[in-house]
């Protein structure tokens, strides 16, 4: 059975792709980001409109509380549940989003590894007290590691250290199963990058209008701020920085813009390192052209389309 995965970079595109196979090939979507899954956030990590989900059947969006601990290896338990009972009632999976640490728990496997509130907040405090010096002590218990994560990858590098500490284990070193459960059909979207820079702004100008401040603020006065790791993430933590008077309104605005670009281009970095993928530049096809790569690559595996 094919499950689909529907991926890119932020603002590429990926929602009407998405639409387009769950209509042709009877599908249902499930969320492969690690943001959306979670409730009360919903401007900034740019969830699919209540129509849009109404419309086709969407799962494992909105299923955890802020403060709850999840990390990949729980979201491949509950990504291959639901997976399955989709299958199970004759739908085709359709994977949407462009979280890579949850796209390698599928296809390779994770070891089963806790996480820790009370050591990610620590890290996440020392790194501010002390930037970069996370970096340099990663270098020194993994070079392997250390080669591989971007020094802007705070996430991972705090993902490394909460690793290591809980159980004596380099990243490096973690087990990965080689055999995917399911057959997964890869789709990357791609755009010429001054275009994909521009969605960027436009998506961060959008937010603003939709009401990103008052959505942060409301979490701000429940007490919440980016030391929850739901929370630190591009587009809260910059709002949390201007709602303690650090930063502007527009130097808020703009630091969101330049962060998200960033991560957008670790994200493409990854993408690269995937194996049997259809990748598809959007930016000079028409729709017609779009899905007809698509479904050559479903009906041939024509990876090279």
């Amino acid at each position: 059975m094919n499950v689909f995965i529907v991926t890119g970079a932020t603002a590429v595109g990926k929602t009407d792709l998405s639409l387009y196979l769950a209509e042709e090939y009877s599908g249902e979507i499930v969320c492969l980001d690690s943001r959306q899954i979670y409730k009360e956030i919903n401007i900034g990590t740019a969830k699919p409109d209540i129509e849009m989900q109404k419309k086709i059947p969407h799962h494992l969006f909105n299923f955890l509380n802020l403060n709850e601990i999840y990390n990949a290896f729980k979201y491949k338990i509950d990504c291959e549940l639901t997976l399955q009972q989709i299958i199970d009632n004759k739908k085709t999976p359709i994977l949407v989003g462009g979280t890579g640490f949850y796209i390698d728990a599928l296809i390779k496997g994770l070891t089963d590894l806790n996480s820790d509130d009370s050591i990610r907040n620590y890290l996440y405090n020392y790194e501010k007290n002390y930037p970069g010096k996370l970096g340099i002590l990663m270098e020194k218990i993994d070079k392997k590691s250390f080669n591989k994560i971007h020094k802007n990858d705070l996430k991972r590098i705090i993902r490394f250290f909460e690793i290591f500490i809980n159980s004596g284990i380099k990243f490096s070193e973690l087990k990965f199963e080689n055999k995917p459960k399911y057959n997964y059909k890869i789709i990357v979207l791609d755009r010429d990058r001054k275009e994909l820079h521009e969605r960027i702004n436009k998506r961060v100008e959008q937010m603003f209008e939709d009401g990103l401040i008052e959505e942060v603020e409301t979490l701000y006065k429940k007490g919440f701020n980016e030391n929850i790791n739901a929370l630190n993430t591009i587009g809260y933590k910059e709002v949390f920085k201007y709602l303690r008077k650090e930063i502007t309104y527009e130097e808020c605005k703009e630091l969101i813009k330049v962060n998200t670009r960033r991560y957008a281009r670790r994200q493409i970095i990854y993408f690269r390192k995937l194996e049997n993928t259809l990748w598809v530049n959007i930016s000079n096809l028409e729709i017609p052209e779009i899905k007809e790569k698509v479904k050559n690559y479903i009906m041939r595996g024509d990876f090279d389309a």
